[in-house]
Order: structure tokens, then sequence, then C-alpha cells
């Protein structure tokens, strides 16, 4: 369900407090808000947004001519896909120019009569929003715009033609005029926008691109892929049930479940002190994870806290826990009851049943005694680390946080000693 965000009066407040407005002609008057945010086919000369840092004021005005580039309205001699890299880039590195980058992609996706540059444009938002989030205090204003093009098409082609009728009308005698595009080429906008606007709730809360190596041609271009083919990462259960089904139409689980669960133990992740507690490098959990969502589980892995740690990683980032959130309440009221515990998973739907039974006989193998004497991780450990990742409180009061999480704990330890998953041996 999308939260409906912050209206158009306090997007516009918002927008004359913290735009940096620019000026023009020899009397350098000031720019109006709607022209500051409005398509611009020249350069600017100082940054969207009001800061005080040089290095940004600098980058600001050059990331304005990559943007333009990414978007087909300057030329370059650098592909799509190496103006996307510099572009992400620089704001992944730089945090002061997250902002200013999507602010910079409002504008020329706002009164842009070209329907392949607004496109593009929608598309580098996309692909921007898998690395990094803009900041709390610039949120509410970019899903404000993003979710004003949920269902947006037909306004959008009618305002272009209007755009184009009266630019032509105003320069009919006019040598140099910018190409009209008004054909669907690729997605409609709002297409882009649903995605964007997912996208955005999530990387609000899960943060971007972790990690110390940059962002690579790979990862840009996976990106760009997501927008029409759903990852195995952050979807939901149906969703990646029904993206496997072609290549492996059987199965009654999640191939990335079932794979990164046998990896762990393929490398000897029951015999692995601090195994989940301990997190593998992040670098290759991104390396892994890019490789997984192409269905490539790579032979050279060594360390079981790499799949391990992408594997909780997969559970905590489901659209939806396994644990639907109907059941949130029935789960913390029966954290100490064996028997309703156990009743409460027979409730769930079945794909969701399957999965968390899985998971569960998983878990159950590192709660034998012999492996709990080499890895540290007793039923009480496994619970406390999984457990977030199967519940999710919808609460933000603290108190009532904490005190569910116990509950959370002690819900899913309840699982581990007395859910009988015997059947689940066997099932991929």
């Amino acid at each position: 369900t999308l939260r409906k965000p912050i209206s158009q009066s306090s997007m516009a407040d918002w927008a004359s407090k913290n735009l940096n407005m620019h000026t023009q002609g020899i009397f350098r008057r000031r720019i109006s808000i709607s022209n500051m945010l409005s398509w611009n086919g020249g350069s600017i000369k100082k940054p969207m947004l009001i800061t005080s840092n040089r290095t940004i004021k600098k980058e600001a005005c050059e990331m304005f001519k990559l943007v333009q580039s990414y978007m087909g309205d300057r030329q370059t001699r650098m592909d799509r896909n190496h103006v996307a890299l510099v572009t992400v880039t620089k704001c992944w590195s730089m945090q002061g120019l997250r902002d200013e980058l999507y602010i910079q992609l409002i504008r020329q996706t706002t009164d842009n009569t070209c329907f392949r540059s607004l496109a593009w444009g929608w598309e580098l938002m996309a692909i921007s929003l898998a690395f990094f989030s803009p900041s709390p205090k610039f949120q509410s204003y970019l899903e404000g715009y993003i979710y004003r093009h949920l269902d947006s098409d037909e306004n959008i082609a009618q305002r272009i033609k209007e755009l184009v009728d009266l630019k032509n009308k105003k320069n009919s005698k006019s040598r140099k005029k910018r190409k009209q595009n008004t054909e669907d080429e690729g997605l409609p906008i709002s297409t882009y926008a649903k995605y964007c606007y997912r996208k955005l709730q999530k990387v609000a809360v899960t943060g971007g691109k972790k990690g110390l190596r940059k962002p690579t041609v790979e990862e840009i271009t996976h990106a760009r892929n997501a927008i029409v083919t759903p990852s195995l990462f952050g979807s939901s259960l149906e969703e990646i049930m029904l993206r496997q089904q072609d290549m492996y139409p059987g199965n009654k689980l999640p191939w990335v479940q079932t794979q990164l669960s046998q990896q762990v133990l393929a490398l000897g992740g029951e015999q692995t002190e601090g195994i989940f507690r301990i997190p593998g490098d992040i670098d290759e959990v991104n390396a892994l994870k890019l490789q997984v969502d192409q269905w490539r589980i790579p032979s050279g892995l060594s360390d079981p806290n790499i799949p391990a740690s992408l594997l909780k990683l997969w559970y905590r980032e489901l659209e939806e826990p396994v644990i639907p959130q109907q059941f949130y309440k029935e789960c913390i009221s029966n954290y100490e009851n064996p028997d309703a515990a156990v009743a409460v998973v027979q409730l769930l739907p079945e794909l969701n049943r399957l999965v968390l039974c899985y998971l569960i006989h998983f878990l159950q193998i590192f709660a034998q005694p012999s492996n709990v004497g080499r890895t540290k991780m007793d039923v009480n450990n496994l619970a406390m680390v999984m457990a977030p990742n199967c519940l999710r409180c919808q609460s933000d009061d603290p108190r009532v946080i904490f005190e569910n999480t116990r509950k959370e704990m002690s819900f899913l330890r309840m699982l581990i000693v007395h859910l009988d998953t015997s059947f689940i041996k066997g099932l991929v």
C-alpha cells in the first residue's frame, strides 16, 4: 500500500526554502521556482540546492552535464553506461551530491518535450536509487514528485503536446529547434515511477550500496534491468516464484533460498564459530548478490560467512516478511506456548509456510549440540540473529520495539525447538 506523501503546497514551500535561486540576463533577474524546476537545455553556473561546500558547488555543475549526457540532451563520447557509472560513483562517494542529483533529475524530467530524454531521466533516477538514498530532509520532496507520476502517462503525453505546440508557435521562424519526440520509446513513465517509489521506500530504510568497492558497470546494468525484471532480493515471495517458473518450474521453494542455504553447509558453516553472527566481507557479499541475481553460484567461495550473510539479507529484504504482517500479533502473543506457536505456522499461506519450515529445518541443523560446540551459536543465539529477518514490528515506539524484540526471539526459539520439519528433507 502506498502512503500519501506531502502535498504540493508543502513541496513548493520546501523548494522556496532550499533551492539556490538562479539569475539570468545582464540585470541578474531571479529565475522563478517553476523555471528553476523545468527542463533546461543549457548549463548551470551554480548548484540547484543551497550549499556552502566548495567541492559540491563545482561538482554539481559538472554533474548537470552528465545528467544531460545520459538523457541524450548533450553530446558526449562516453556511452550511457559509462556516463551513469561516473554520475553514480560521484554521488556514492560524496554524500553531499546525492540530493543535488535527485533535484537535477526532477528538473530535467519536468516539462521535457522529448519522450526519450524524459524516459532516460527517470531511468537514471531508478538506477541511482539502487546505490544511495536521498537525505531524510529531501526524501519527502522526492517521494511527492514520484507519487505524482504513478498514473500520469496520459497527462504527460498531453503536456508534451501542449508544450510542443506552444514552442512551435513561438519559434516558427527559428532555425534551431530541439528534436521533438513524443513517440513511446521504451517504458511508460508510470512504470519508472512505480519502481522508483518502491525503491525509495526500501533504500530509505536499508541504505544504499555498502562496502569499500566503488560501483561497477555490471552493477549499473543490473540496476537498469531490475526496473523491468524483479530482483530476487527485495521482491515478494510470489514474484520470486513467478520469475523462476521458466528455469525451475518444479521447484516448490525459492531457488535463492535453497542454493544459499546449501552453500553455507557445503562450506562447513555448521562447524564455523559465530556463523550468522559474524558478517561476511561486505564487498564479497555484494559481488555474490550480483551473481545470485543472475542465477549463478560461483565455485570459488571459501568463507561460509559470505553466503550466510547474503541469506540473512535475502530474508530481511523480502517485500513482505516470511511471516506475513497479519500474523504478527499472534506470534508475539504465543511466544511462550510451543503448541500455539506451531499452530500459527499451520495458518500461514502455503508458500510462506514452506519457506519458513525450510528455514527452521536449516536452523535446527545448527542447533544440534555437536555443532553448537563449534559454532558457539546455541538455539538462543540463532533465534536472536534470525528473528528480525522473519518478523517485522510496525510500531515506532522504542519501548514497544524493545519489548517485542524479546518476544520475537522467543517465538522463533519455540519453532526451532518444537516444530517438526522432517517433511522438508529433499524438498526444493
